[in-house]
Parts: structure tokens; sequence; C-alpha cells
């Protein structure tokens, strides 16, 4: 089985494991009350606590074996307080198209994408063309619609 990386930062795995911990120790115990109490009503097939509960708890269950295979495989990466300006995981890049359009994005792990955020995975097209550049640098984005060129006009960390 092919395993890529999941590069992910301290605050993403953080919310994975976050998200993991309430739903293992909050969520999934309640849920698993309703369809116990529901159960002993007798008559399953027409008890909507009963099949609502059920089916809560797979969509539980697939969710905690998808973060945990994401914890499970995460490689955290530190990027705090680097002094570089090479784009890389965790810069945040202030681009510039050819219409002077400024856009502030953030290279992350894919469990970290928010699109309003600015926050984009580092295998995204835009990422991939970022990355090991440097202010000053001009990129060529394919998008759909076709080719962009940026300008990378600030690298922060």
């Amino acid at each position: 089985m092919n395993k890529t990386k999941n590069y992910i930062s301290k605050d993403g795995l953080e919310r994975l494991i976050s998200e993991r911990n309430e739903l293992q120790k909050f969520e999934r115990p309640e849920v698993v009350k309703t369809v116990s109490w529901a159960a002993s009503l007798g008559d399953r097939s027409e008890n909507a606590d009963y099949q609502y509960g059920k089916k809560r708890l797979r969509e539980i269950d697939r969710r905690l074996r998808f973060l945990n295979s994401r914890i499970n495989t995460a490689e955290v990466v530190e990027f705090k307080n680097k002094q570089t300006k090479t784009v890389q995981f965790g810069a945040i890049v202030t681009i510039e198209n050819t219409e002077a359009e400024k856009r502030v994005v953030q290279i992350l792990g894919e469990d970290e994408i928010n699109n309003s955020a600015g926050a984009i995975s580092w295998k995204s097209p835009l990422a991939r063309s970022l990355l090991g550049k440097l202010e000053g640098d001009v990129i060529t984005v394919r998008t759909p619609s076709g080719e962009i060129e940026y300008r990378i006009t600030q690298v922060i960390y």
C-alpha cells in the first residue's frame, strides 16, 4: 500500500486529536446510550431514535477510523521562527497577479485546508508552484481557465 506523507502543522494535528477525543469521549457514548434506550423499547423497525442512532454511530465510527489514520501517518512540520525567504511548508505568502490583485495564502497540510482563511494544501497546484521560490519570483499556475501569473511579494513564517 502506497502511503504518502501526511505533512501537518502542530496546530493542525492538535485539532485532529481534539476532534477524535470529542467524538470518542463525549458524542459516541451519548449516542450509544440513546441507541440502548431505544432498543429497550421493543420494536426497532419503526423506532426513529434507534434507526437514527445506529446511522449516527456508523458515521462517528467512520470518522474515527479516518482521524486515527490521519493522526497515525501525520508528520509534524515545525515552521515557526524560520529565518528564510524561500517558500516552504508553513509559509504565509503574499502574491499579486498581473491586475495587481493581492492574495495571501498559507501552505499547510491536506487536513488544514480552509479557503476562506487562505490555508491551502502543500499538494495544490498553487502551493506546488510556490514551494522553493523566493520573494520577487514570478510563478505560473495552470488552472482550468488557463494559466495565471503571480509575483511573490512577501514570504513570512
